[in-house]
């Protein structure tokens, strides 16, 4: 009987191993992006690179976002509100042909938002993906970005709320490249 066991043992493990593989996920394959899918997403958000002004609530100019390209070119970060208690981060990429942000929330959720190449220039509209961290059903997150950019100068960026399927409202940044 003793010399069954490391046998047994040894068909245990590899009969687990080949379980965990089978249960693990293949990713998923798209085709790249065409030269305009990334010039009307991405090479606009690629734009933005550099310090963006805003008046807060008390008509004083901070500093709303900072946008730096990383990653070979191939991401976007933007810092919302650096330095202050409710900094978040987005991060934007091109997922073949659309393009994905990732809203890292000072709520401590992960919404996912996504936009295709659009028929207004200047104009991208992100609507909701998926969310991750969200630890209960009627919690906040964010669900809908749009992205007007006036000129190279300014922006408007308009975000929308909800409470799980409802809108809880919405909030528009005007940014104003810092000089």
């Amino acid at each position: 009987m003793t010399t069954r066991r490391p046998f047994l043992c040894a068909s245990l493990l590899v009969g687990v191993a080949t379980l965990l593989g089978a249960c693990a996920s293949s990713p998923e394959v798209v085709k790249p992006a065409t030269d305009a899918q990334r010039a009307a997403l991405l090479d606009q958000i690629k734009s933005l690179e550099g310090t963006w002004t805003m008046l807060d609530e008390n008509g004083q100019t901070i500093t709303a976002s900072v946008f730096t390209v990383s990653s070979n070119g191939s991401v976007v970060r933007e810092i919302m509100f650096p330095g202050q208690p409710h900094e978040m981060t987005n991060v934007y990429h091109m997922d073949g042909p659309t393009m994905v942000v990732t809203h890292y929330c000072a709520v401590g959720n992960q919404p996912r938002m996504r936009a295709l190449p659009g028929d207004t220039p200047g104009v991208i509209v992100f609507e909701f993906d998926s969310v991750t961290n969200m630890t209960k059903p009627d919690e906040h997150r964010m669900g809908g970005l749009v992205l007007t950019m006036k000129d190279a100068d300014h922006v408007v960026a308009s975000w929308t709320s909800y409470a799980g399927d409802k809108t809880e409202g919405s909030v528009e940044f005007e940014l104003t490249r810092a000089r």
